[in-house]
């Protein structure tokens, strides 16, 4: 199958299939006129290298499960495999803590702001009231 065939069964673009490729994480054949020819099994890999990134892996994560990508049945996980997905998740685990410190910043920084507004709206008000 061509790239865009590709693309289409994987839900991905022909830009990420040539960037997959570049890494090393899939292969292609070229047709005589010079485009890339895919196998069928190459759709299972690519779905599976997007669940992967989905999952929040990096390119580089993904190369020590090329393996086992061309599967939809995955065997048990390598050590190397496992500390790669807990290096992963500590790394999210960080982002949302960050991400979670400053949105309880930004909500405390609201509340001040409209307490402030509720104070000057209740003192304007008194002030009509005493004209």
């Amino acid at each position: 199958m061509r790239i865009g065939e590709l693309a289409r069964a994987t839900g991905t673009t022909a830009r990420a299939l040539r960037h997959y490729e570049q890494a090393g994480l899939i292969d292609s054949g070229r047709a005589a006129n010079g485009y890339r020819v895919y196998d069928e099994a190459t759709v299972t890999r690519v779905r599976n290298i997007r669940s992967l990134l989905e999952a929040g892996f990096t390119l580089e994560d993904v190369r020590p499960f090329l393996g086992c990508l061309d599967s939809d049945a995955f065997g048990p996980p390598s050590a190397g495999a496992l500390r790669i997905a807990r290096d992963r998740l500590t790394v999210l685990e960080r982002r949302i803590a960050a991400q979670s410190a400053t949105r309880d910043r930004l909500a405390a920084a609201i509340a001040d702001a409209e307490a402030i507004a509720d104070a000057e709206a209740i003192a304007d008000a008194e002030a009509t009231v005493r004209a």
